[in-house]
């Protein structure tokens, strides 16, 4: 989520617009693999997740394609998220494994250590705070994930998770078999008010940047370049395989200091193979946020994590000045009717195709990485803007500036809100000062990288 746009009248959003005016590749995809055999583990990284692994498992219990094994690595808290889990799989019938961590060791190499453990097709991560929504989730993600071998990863839509979505779980037959109880006494509700309000502000923030990102930003993305810049990490499906050719690549090189967000990391090191990450727009996962109070921690790991990935694959962010050479070699291939004559010839169909390696991203980048340069760009461009704008007093300017840039994504917010467009614009006016708030600590965690890169030289990023 590291790569939205403060400033959303931008490049990147002109160029997801485009994206959306111009359609998606109109290859008819023909899999040679059938979806339907692909064994499935699921891995559950939980950390002091007591008050949410049963609204997790339960959603687990309710998907339409069940995985081979449901796995909770728990990284050490030592509170009830354990005992929660088991008591909640013998009452449901659920095939549990439990690994218990002596001490923390991070998200990062828990998803290492089971794609190498164990030998499903597809790797499906879910973190402990989020539940599945769509009982079709994981289904609808491993069926596309299969449309092609260059797609890697594939991950639904993300959105906050409300009081109101928690109950809905609750009263599900799948969720009552754990208590037994027409109602559930749900710990959250008893937080006190306070917590309800910070969690609340939260929450309407965060809706509207994901929806603002998902269904516009990641969507122009999906259509023009077919992949986004990388996954959401709390409930995504991994071709296995590739996970762990990526780690048995990174680890000699950087041990597990990738990252502060190791989805983000990914999804940046299979679009630089030639893989694709793909996200859905008909199924739904919900993710427990952080309060209000706890945000700008939050903004610190995923913005850093994405300038800390441009970083090690800057290769990626050099495409547009790649473009002519890439124009000129697809010029000389047409000329030369040899490709056109061995995609005739091809079998397994596939849209957006292109060869994969790091060879072919050094010489030529790839098309994502468009998105990957003008996300860097703006990500500096704008805070930029605003200081210079406030030392030189330009007030009209600014003025302009802040106003343009609401009415644009207030504008935007009306029209990929389904069903609720007036209530999530008059959200959207409700956080503007927040979102401003945050730029704040954006522009921190940009100081703080360079400290990073330039002074101290800590390339000790881990998640």
């Amino acid at each position: 989520m590291a790569t939205a746009p403060w400033f959303v009248i931008s490049p990147s959003v002109l160029l997801s617009t485009i994206g959306l005016l111009r359609g998606p590749d109109k290859t008819v995809p023909t899999p040679a693999e059938d979806w339907r055999k692909a064994i499935v583990d699921v891995v559950i990284p939980a950390f002091k997740e007591e008050d949410n692994i049963v609204h997790c498992l339960a959603s687990l219990a309710r998907q339409t394609m069940r995985p081979r094994n449901v796995i909770l690595v728990e990284d050490g808290a030592k509170d009830q998220t354990v005992p929660r889990a088991r008591e909640y799989a013998a009452a449901a019938g659920l095939d549990l494994t439990v690994i218990e961590r002596a001490a923390s060791i991070g998200k990062t190499p828990t998803i290492k250590r089971q794609a190498r453990e164990f030998d499903s097709d597809v790797e499906f991560i879910l973190d402990g705070d989020t539940f599945l929504e769509s009982p079709d989730y994981i289904a609808r993600c491993v069926e596309e994930l299969y449309q092609g071998v260059g797609i890697a990863s594939a991950c639904g839509t993300i959105l906050p998770m409300r009081p109101t979505d928690r109950h809905a779980l609750a009263q599900t037959p799948e969720f009552q078999r754990w208590h037994g109880a027409p109602t559930y006494d749900d710990p959250h509700a008893r937080r006190g008010a306070l917590h309800a309000l910070w969690w609340w502000t939260t929450n309407i923030y965060r809706e509207c940047l994901y929806l603002f990102l998902q269904r516009f930003v990641y969507k122009g993305q999906m259509v023009f370049f077919g992949s986004i810049t990388n996954p959401v990490g709390c409930a995504v499906a991994y071709r296995r395989k590739y996970i762990a050719d990526l780690f048995d690549h990174y680890e000699p090189l950087f041990g597990d200091d990738l990252t502060n967000s190791e989805d983000i990391f990914i999804g940046f090191a299979l679009n630089y193979e030639g893989y694709r990450n793909i996200q859905l727009q008909d199924v739904l996962a919900r993710s427990e946020e952080p309060e209000v109070q706890r945000l700008p921690r939050q903004i610190y790991l995923w913005s850093s994590s994405f300038l800390q990935s441009c970083y090690y694959f800057d290769a990626l962010l050099r495409t547009p000045f790649k473009t002519v050479k890439r124009w000129r070699k697809a010029r000389r291939d047409r000329a030369s009717g040899e490709a056109q004559r061995i995609e005739e010839l091809r079998k397994v169909k596939e849209q957006y195709r292109q060869p994969f390696g790091k060879a072919y991203t050094l010489q030529y980048g790839r098309p994502i990485g468009w998105a990957m340069f003008l996300a860097a760009l703006e990500k500096v461009a704008f805070p930029t803007a605003l200081v210079i704008m406030l030392v030189l007093r330009m007030w009209e300017a600014l003025a302009v500036t802040l106003v343009a840039e609401l009415v644009v994504s207030l504008a935007v917010l009306f029209v990929v809100s389904r069903g609720a467009r007036i209530a999530t614009v008059l959200k959207g006016i409700v956080i503007t000062p927040l979102r401003y708030l945050l730029i704040v600590a954006d522009t921190l965690t940009m100081l703080r990288f360079a400290s990073d890169l330039w002074i101290t030289g800590n390339r000790k990023w881990r998640k």
